[in-house]
């Protein structure tokens, strides 16, 4: 080996001890932050506010929400704030069947990102504050809402993207489906937690499907005089073989007849009152059969359909006057900081908050019903009063979750006694993200960055198929989509980036940073970019924003 050789591999060992010198501060600066002493694993509720617990564990199920505003006894413990199996446990929680049919949907053996992707990578630990958008703040990467830098960094307890977004959506799916019964004129949105069933053949009779003349027999016919048959009146004479009648659409044909002629096909010489076809006839032409597109007791539409304008067109034609559904998930949002102004221009280090316009409507569109958000700002104290009485399926909290003197999401949780599922995510932007689960009946929670980008992308990662599985809608169906130019990626990390359809493919969109909404605001879905980047022409995952199909993209300034 020549010299040269022997100073690279040098030069490369070290790199190599540097990288795990760093990682193990990584860790030591994660154990530093919540080293307390173990506890057992919190029961987990379901959606009547029954808690489950561990088999390994008994406890009472508790009616209804965790409404105590005092902490629970005894001090926080580790076991409330580390991610994945390590979070959890070994013990599998039991999942109450529910009560009414659900989708296929298989239900989880253990809420934990490593039972859910076992061949998901390892969660890689950076330097504190290193980021392909920037450095991160004292809100969770977020300059929008500090500049001071986060001392937890990107933590090395991070959970695999895939992993991450895989736990939400079990978890949301652990829950038992309730049920309710709406009109048809409140059900839009919905999902069904029963079945459409057909409660009738349809159509219920042979009827006509033009206007025209219905004929017996084989031609010429003999043309009867008068109105004819109209749509809404009862059952008429039979027809005989030789006669034409003039008929409407949609009206009840009489018995034996053999085909409906339309009136473009049709002669009527009045001279001698015989009716001609302009063209061949051909037996039971232009007439719908009765039970043409379904008989009674069909299924005409699963559990878990999201009720559509036509779902309601259907439910209605086949005899419903109402639906039963699965409620909406109920959320609740607290936006944090004291930096926020509700109005106006930003001044004086004050900004505008981004967040608490957006989320509301965006959880709305996923099917979700939100509180109005409340602004708590940088206090833990009332963080925690809303926290204990929120009556929620699902929290979301903005900013606060990194380590800052004023973020206070971490203690907080700690303080109440809650079950840290996922603690930071391998995703840029957005890596500070987090998913709790509050003790005692509590809902769950999710913790987005303050960075509006970045708390898009905790909304996508974690909240939007937590909902999804809480409300019981189908999961979207995953599909590729080659990308229109080199996408640089993360080292370590996925990257989420806001893209717009081109034909076959996505164009990326500029102003793609973790604090800009510029992007995004121009996009109609996010290509997940692998570690690494992807050159042109390479196929990437997409999500798909709810509001895409409905948005007349155009390129402007975005591109």
């Amino acid at each position: 080996m020549t010299a040269q050789g022997d100073d690279a591999g040098a030069a490369q060992e070290k790199r190599a001890e540097e990288k795990r010198a760093e990682e193990e501060r990584a860790v030591e600066q994660a154990l530093a932050l919540v080293g307390r002493q173990p506890q057992a694993a919190h029961a987990s509720p379901d959606r009547s506010g029954a808690t489950t617990t561990p088999a390994s564990l008994s406890a009472t199920p508790r009616p209804g929400r965790h409404t105590s505003t005092s902490p629970p006894p005894g001090p926080p413990t580790s076991a409330s704030l580390t991610s994945g199996a390590a979070a959890s446990g070994a013990a599998t929680p039991d999942i109450p069947t529910p009560d009414i049919p659900t989708p296929d949907i298989p239900t989880p053996d253990a809420l934990t990102p490593d039972a859910l992707t076992p061949d998901a990578p390892a969660a890689v630990a950076s330097a504190p504050g290193a980021s392909a958008s920037g450095p991160t703040s004292r809100r969770g990467n977020s300059p929008s809402h500090g500049s001071a830098p986060s001392s937890r960094g990107h933590r090395a307890s991070a959970t695999a993207w895939a992993g991450a977004r895989a736990l939400a959506e079990r978890l949301g799916r652990s829950a038992p489906l309730a049920a309710h019964r709406l009109p048809l004129d409140r059900a839009l949105g919905y999902v069904l937690a029963e079945a459409v069933v057909a409660l009738t053949d349809l159509p219920s009779f042979d009827t006509s499907a033009m206007d025209g003349w219905v004929v017996a027999g084989p031609g010429p016919w003999s043309a009867r005089e008068g109105e004819g048959l109209l749509a809404g009146r009862g059952a008429t004479e039979p027809l005989p073989d030789g006669q034409a009648l003039r008929i409407a659409t949609g009206a009840r044909l009489p018995a034996d007849v053999t085909a409906v002629i339309r009136s473009e096909h049709a002669h009527c010489d009045e001279t001698k009152g015989l009716l001609h076809a302009t063209r061949e006839v051909v037996p039971g032409q232009d007439i719908r059969p009765r039970g043409q597109e379904c008989r009674s007791g069909d299924e005409l539409l699963p559990v878990g359909t999201v009720v559509t304008p036509p779902v309601l067109g259907l439910a209605a034609a086949a005899g419903y006057d109402a639906l039963v559904v699965v409620p909406r998930p109920r959320v609740d949002v607290f936006v944090l900081g004291d930096e926020l102004l509700t109005t106006g221009l930003p001044r004086e280090g004050l900004i505008r908050d981004a967040l608490g316009p957006m989320l509301a409507p965006w959880l709305r569109a996923l099917g979700a019903e939100v509180a109005e958000p409340r602004r708590l700002g940088d206090d833990a104290g009332a963080l925690r009063r809303a926290l204990v009485s929120s009556d929620a399926d699902l929290i979301l909290t903005t900013g606060g979750t990194a380590a800052g003197p004023v973020d206070h999401v971490h203690p907080v949780l700690a303080e109440i006694g809650a079950e840290l599922l996922i603690d930071g995510v391998s995703v840029r932007p957005g890596h500070p993200m987090l998913l709790a689960r509050l003790a005692e009946g509590g809902p769950c929670l999710v913790g987005l960055p303050g960075n509006p980008l970045a708390a898009v992308s905790g909304l996508l990662t974690l909240a939007e198929p937590l909902v999804r599985g809480i409300a019981g809608r189908p999961a979207q169906e995953p599909y590729r989509a080659s990308v229109h130019e080199e996408v640089h990626g993360h080292p370590h990390d996925t990257r989420l980036i806001p893209v717009v359809h081109r034909d076959d493919s996505v164009v990326p969109l500029h102003y793609n940073g973790p604090a800009m909404l510029r992007g995004i605001a121009g996009a109609d879905g996010l290509a997940v970019v692998p570690p690494g980047g992807v050159r042109s022409g390479t196929e990437v995952e997409i999500l798909d924003l709810p509001w895409a199909s409905a948005s007349p993209w155009t390129e402007g300034c975005f591109t």
